[in-house]
């Protein structure tokens, strides 16, 4: 059997095995390089929404324990500003990385057009 011909980054060879007439792994074949990169793209815009789910909870969670009276209603209100200090941070980080992703395909469109 034959095994992928690349190097990992810490310089060790790839143990992935190939079939006889692939040369490389499908994650070191430059053939799949833009499967790749927009599998990592998704991947990374998950995890906001993973967060979101986590703020979302503890928002649910916290309305339940002012409703019970086990978390004052002012210290209540102070970790509702927290939690919206967290969501809009969110928000940022999802327009920087939109924008960073923009700004790359453009770059690519504009060296593609000279």
């Amino acid at each position: 059997m034959a095994r992928c011909a690349a190097l990992k980054p810490d310089g060790t060879p790839c143990a992935r095995i190939v079939e006889s007439s692939q040369k490389y792994c499908y994650a070191h074949d430059t053939r799949h390089q833009e499967a790749r990169s927009r599998a990592a793209s998704k991947a990374a815009r998950s995890k906001p929404r993973r967060e979101l789910q986590a703020l979302r909870k503890q928002a649910s969670k916290l309305y339940d324990e002012v409703c019970s009276g086990e978390v004052e209603p002012k210290a209540g209100a102070v970790l509702t500003q927290i939690t919206n200090t967290q969501a809009r941070l969110l928000e940022l980080e999802r327009k920087l990385k939109e924008t960073e992703e923009l700004e790359e395909r453009l770059e690519a469109l504009e060296q593609a057009q000279q």
